[in-house]
């Protein structure tokens, strides 16, 4: 005798068709006999012998799947998962045994320098990075202590200028650089690790510091910076230091730097990523070659690192 088909009540609903139970959530449909229609997801219990509980599936356009289908598309994800994987550790694999440029693969090195040249075509000194409000900054993280874990003598520090040959061409203190105009500007820090903040910068454009001091430098084609212990050092083409947004720069969001930010006076230029924006200059050089001691070039990051 079959038992009497039960109403399909709100909330979780239960239907009994010829001896086997369909569970409908709130939202499932119902047929028009009163059965809950299966959806995709929706457990179903078969009827007589077979009582084996699987689900209805459902492709990428939301087309129904029987069973067999179902598996059918199971296995061929499989196969295109452990396909991927394997080239890609065959692809490390040779990766690691090519030969070494700058401490990386050579392949990937040529990667970088052709980045470089690249933006080095784009580059365009008339061309400024976006500037916001400042309402729209706030402060920023402190990110990175290379070349600043040691704590931060103001008596005796001094920002050293040397020239092409080695020579010091002079030395500077803070209040030089606050005589010279200063420049406010809220502009977007991005750093490599994925990132970025709003914040408000306030200093010296380096342009203009180089034509109050040193204006006999300008025909550089490169300058290097370091901290005042030496152990962090960038190097930066001369039209990337030229450009407008490019400063030496005192102080973060309208106060002077603190130390952990880089005080007494930083690089600061939103077109570059963040490791090349050096805190705590110490010493400021003019070169005709390319610094080769950069400190995450070296360490096989893209030495022009262009934004």
């Amino acid at each position: 005798m079959t038992e009497p088909r039960k109403p399909i009540n709100q909330g979780a609903k239960e239907t009994v068709v010829d001896g086997g139970t369909i569970v409908a959530g709130a939202n499932d449909t119902v047929a028009d006999d009163g059965a809950a229609a299966p959806t995709a997801a929706q457990p179903i219990a078969r009827d007589g012998a077979d009582t084996q509980v699987h689900r209805a599936a459902a492709d990428t356009r939301g087309r129904a799947l029987n069973e067999a289908e179902f598996k059918t598309l199971s296995r061929r994800s499989l196969l295109t998962g452990a396909g991927g994987a394997l080239a890609a550790f065959v692809g490390w694999r040779t990766l690691q045994g090519r030969p070494e440029s700058g401490n990386i693969p050579d392949v990937l090195r040529v990667g970088h320098e052709t980045n470089e040249r690249v933006w080095r075509t784009l580059f365009r000194s008339s061309a400024e990075a976006p500037t916001f409000d400042f309402a729209e900054s706030s402060m920023m993280r402190v990110n990175g202590r290379h070349g600043i874990r040691d704590g931060l003598n103001r008596a005796t520090w001094e920002l050293r200028v040397v020239g092409r040959d080695g020579e010091l061409l002079g030395t500077h203190q803070v209040d030089d650089l606050r005589a010279l105009p200063q420049t406010e500007m809220t502009v977007e820090h991005k750093c490599v690790e994925g990132w970025s903040h709003i914040v408000t910068w306030g200093g010296v454009v380096f342009s203009e510091f180089l034509a109050a001091f040193y204006p006999e430098q300008a025909d550089a084609k490169y300058v290097g910076l370091s901290t005042p212990d030496g152990d962090f050092n960038v190097g930066l083409d001369m039209a990337s230091m030229m450009h407008s947004q490019t400063m030496l720069t005192l102080d973060l969001q309208r106060e002077p730097l603190s130390e952990e930010h880089g005080a007494p006076v930083r690089l600061t230029t939103p077109l570059k990523y963040g490791t090349k924006n050096i805190k705590r200059i110490g010493t400021l050089q003019f070169s005709d070659t390319q610094p080769d001691n950069d400190y995450w070039t070296v360490r096989g990051y893209d030495w022009y690192a262009a934004l």
